[in-house]
């Protein structure tokens, strides 16, 4: 998990620190903040953390220090924190963190839907930046966004005011069952992809297309790439799962289990 990796370089790296401090290591100030940073980051790396996480190692205990010497009150940390969590919640937990798909991206969705009625689902919705074109567009559609951080939901909630085809939810998408819908479209991070595909192989119905934004799923073939030049800046990926009846009430039944619990919402 990588919180608790997090947590586990941070404390071997002070332990460290303290270590070098008995033996009359001569660290004080940004010197002493700096070497935890650099052991921190080595600990993490030893740990086979991603790339990214060395990096934040390496500046967390630099900036608590620089942070400190401007006498800044410690209500705004906490204040940053709070909003900070609303808008990423789990984001430490599930590697996914909030992306939002633009107007550009937003139309090139909208010409990959079937042009009958059809029923879609953006899971992990954000604030909803795809989900209320896509229904103000298509009344004949029936469009549910889920989304599970407070801040965007909320958000998506005011603007979604008057789209009576547009079903706003606060929820784990996981949960949901994917067989009820024609077109599902995720914008998340290439961790949580390989559970993305077996949910869809395991639930979603014949006939049905899983649109991916930015990140495709590994090993396996998407029906067509629309170029991001054509999509917004983003690349989209649409498959054509194959819900096998052998695998749907497996796929049904381990639903709730949140991607992370594997290996990795929202955007």
């Amino acid at each position: 998990m990588p919180l608790l990796r997090f947590l586990l370089a941070q404390g071997i790296a002070w332990a460290l620190v303290f270590a070098a401090l008995k033996l009359g290591a001569p660290l004080t100030g940004l010197l002493l903040a700096a070497t935890q940073g650099v052991l921190a980051a080595l600990v993490s790396h030893q740990l086979r953390a991603a790339r990214w996480w060395h990096l934040i190692h390496l500046g967390f205990t630099p900036l608590v220090w620089a942070a400190s010497q401007f006498g800044v009150s410690a209500s705004w940390y906490l204040a940053a924190f709070v909003v900070l969590a609303l808008f990423y919640w789990t984001s430490f937990r599930t590697q996914v963190p909030l992306f939002l798909t633009n107007a550009r991206t937003a139309r090139a969705v909208l010409a990959l839907l079937p042009d009958t009625s059809a029923r879609i689902l953006d899971a992990g919705a954000g604030t909803g930046s795809l989900v209320r074109p896509l229904a103000a567009a298509r009344p004949d559609c029936q469009v549910v966004g889920i989304e599970a951080a407070p801040a965007p939901w909320l958000i998506g909630r005011l603007q979604a005011a008057g789209l009576r085809n547009l079903d706003w939810r606060r929820g784990d998408f996981w949960a949901e069952d994917w067989s009820d819908y024609d077109v599902i479209y995720v914008f998340l991070s290439p961790v949580p992809m390989a559970q993305v595909w077996a949910k869809a192989q395991a639930q979603m119905k014949a006939g049905s297309r899983l649109i991916s934004n930015s990140f495709a799923v590994p090993d396996a073939t998407p029906e067509r790439i629309v170029p991001a030049e054509a999509a917004g800046g983003r690349t989209l990926y649409v498959y054509a799962p194959t819900a096998a009846p052998k695998n749907r009430d497996k796929g049904r039944k381990n639903r709730s289990v949140p991607p992370d619990a594997h290996a990795a919402e929202h955007r």
